[in-house]
């Protein structure tokens, strides 16, 4: 029998029946589950009414340690009190001004202080707009049309960053877009070549950390070849951080895999969750950025500045990245056990901060989706075939009640599927 009870989710599902009335999918985007992810949907919390810590609660009071941590902007646990106090001491003075605050210079002078290749930070609302800024300064810059991505990317969702095949992008939107495979520097020679020489960026996360399949770390020498590839032919080096961004090294994951970046993109963990995003970038790219026409109504608010400044200096005081790495491999570890007592092979991959999980019994990847569910559905609050995320607020305690739920999934599944033996 399960030592963990299933929860009920009939108050959330109610509330998203609500949803789907006034708002088309009713959630959309990787939070939603018209992607076919939170499967059985049943199992699934899909409305939340508050969260504090490492933890959040649906509509129906259920608790969840959560290990996707909004996907990715919780990094020091919900409700930081020092974050918090900043926002809001900031919010009871100016917000939304004619004029932008002078939080917004301390923050660029913090992150330029803080990211190894940072000369300057301009500032943004999402991931999306920090891709999209990054790539037209590199068009703006080099005169040049075509950007290189890696395979698997995604960048956002602006029509640049899409695949031809998606409802409502245009051939031509994507019709400048080079894909190659990753760790294949000689496809990027020939990708060059190819195209005229008209590549203006290459674009990439720091290591591949797609989604339906192992992540694989990169190596430092291989940075050093891209590094060198891109800048023998004046090809500026954007490194989407929106997901890793100080989670690998407060200093940038360029700097964790030891080369520079032109570009780098900053979201999730800017900010403990208050919305912005930035791009920093080389002293050389400074004209083409102050050339740009990109902005938005509320990128320059003052309240997420102060958070900012809060958050980082929060993640430099407790050493956040060693934290991350000590508790990504104490979880890892402890599920991994859990699994082979149960009759299961889980599969680690990826940084330990941001690790993917897979169950090799099954290629179909349904089983190791049925093993997810069972842990949402018992307080575990994992996602199937995309990285989870670790933040500062995870204890002891709360790792081996992780392990403890997951043991208690496996055990569920193991004796639902005789068949595996």
């Amino acid at each position: 029998m399960s030592k963990y009870p299933e929860y009920n989710h009939a108050k959330s599902h109610a509330w998203f029946q609500r949803a789907l009335k006034v708002i088309p999918s009713g959630i959309y985007g990787h939070l939603g589950p018209a992607e076919g992810l939170f499967l059985p949907l049943e199992k699934w919390p899909l409305i939340s009414a508050k969260a504090q810590g490492a933890y959040f609660w649906d509509m129906d009071g259920n608790k969840y340690l959560d290990l996707m941590c909004a996907y990715g902007p919780n990094i020091l646990g919900y409700g930081d009190p020092d974050v918090d106090r900043a926002a809001m001491e900031q919010l009871m003075v100016g917000n939304c001004t004619t004029a932008p605050s002078y939080k917004m210079v301390e923050c660029a002078e913090l992150l330029t202080d803080t990211v190894a290749m940072a000369d300057w930070a301009f500032f943004m609302k999402n991931g999306t707009d920090a891709t999209t800024f990054s790539v037209m300064c590199a068009r703006a810059a080099t005169g040049r049309k075509k950007t290189m991505f890696l395979r698997g990317y995604y960048h956002g969702n602006d029509p640049w960053a899409m695949k031809a095949d998606y409802p409502g992008i245009l051939p031509e939107e994507v019709a400048n877009n080079i894909v190659v495979p990753w760790f294949d520097l000689p496809a990027m020679e020939r990708a060059y070549t190819e195209n005229g020489e008209d590549v203006a960026a290459l674009i990439a996360q720091p290591y591949d950390h797609g989604n339906f399949a192992d992540n694989r770390c990169a190596s430092r020498e291989f940075w050093s070849q891209v590094r060198e590839f891109c800048t023998k032919r004046g090809i500026v080096l954007i490194i989407d951080d929106v997901r890793t961004g100080f989670r690998l090294d407060l200093a940038g994951s360029d700097h964790y895999y030891g080369f520079s970046a032109d570009l780098i993109c900053f979201c999730k963990a800017l900010a403990n969750g208050y919305n912005m995003s930035a791009v920093c970038g080389i002293e050389a790219l400074r004209p083409a950025a102050s050339a740009l026409s990109f902005t938005g109504s509320y990128w320059m608010s003052a309240e997420p500045f102060a958070a900012c400044i809060a958050c980082l200096n929060k993640l430099k005081a407790i050493g956040a990245p060693a934290l991350f790495r000590k508790t990504g491999e104490a979880l890892t570890r402890g599920f991994q056990k859990a699994a082979k007592e149960n009759g299961f092979d889980l599969v680690v991959s990826g940084e330990p901060a941001l690790f993917y999980l897979r169950i090799a019994n099954d290629d179909s990847l349904m089983l190791h989706q049925e093993w997810v569910a069972e842990c949402v559905s018992r307080g575990l609050f994992l996602t199937s075939h995309h990285n989870h995320f670790v933040n500062a607020a995870i204890t002891g305690s709360d790792i081996a009640l992780a392990i403890d739920i997951a043991g208690d999934a496996f055990s569920v599944v193991a004796k639902r599927h005789p068949e595996l033996g």
